[in-house]
């Protein structure tokens, strides 16, 4: 894979289950959490799916007006951090929210030790985080899988300096 590259599982250009509206999710490839029960283990290997640009995925964005987000999923998408950052800042440019579903949890992915995490996460406006957790699964969870995953404020946790609840009501609420 070329640095300048994102490795690719799949894309979806009109999710409804991916956050709230019509979004557009992007699918990496690599994870290297392997919870039980995930329900995209193909992506979990890092040398499987399709090299793109961000230019040619911003292009799929761009040909659907009725968009209201951007969805990273995976695998792992800050396993991608710094491939993915110009996609992001592509992404809010166009004005379109950008929200990351990460195995990690807010508190490690702020240890600053993964390359390109805290830049990603600047571009962000809502990060899911967590690993999923088999036992915890709930299935009346909006936008969620299980119950220790959380829906975060990026903006909002920057600023008061720890994890906060996305209050919009537009991401459902805390359980």
């Amino acid at each position: 894979m070329s640095a300048n590259n994102i490795q690719v599982a799949g894309i979806v250009n009109d999710s409804i289950t991916d956050g709230p509206g019509l979004r557009f999710t992007l699918f990496v490839q690599g994870c290297p959490h392997h919870c039980p029960g995930c329900q995209n283990p193909e992506t979990w290997v890092f040398d499987g799916g399709e090299e793109m640009t961000a230019e040619e995925i911003m292009e799929k964005i761009k040909r659907n007006p009725l968009l209201s987000g951007v969805t990273f999923s995976g695998g792992e998408p800050f396993a991608q951090a710094e491939a993915l950052i110009p996609l992001a800042r592509l992404i809010q440019q166009s004005g379109l929210e950008l929200a990351v579903y990460t195995g990690y949890t807010w508190e490690e992915l702020n240890t600053r030790t993964i390359p390109g995490a805290m830049e990603l996460l600047a571009l962000t406006d809502v990060v899911v985080d967590g690993p999923f957790s088999l036992h915890k699964r709930n299935l009346s969870l909006q936008f969620r899988g299980s119950s220790n995953q959380r829906i975060l404020n990026v903006k909002d946790s920057f600023a008061s300096g720890k994890p906060v609840w996305d209050s919009s009501g537009r991401w459902g609420l805390p359980e």
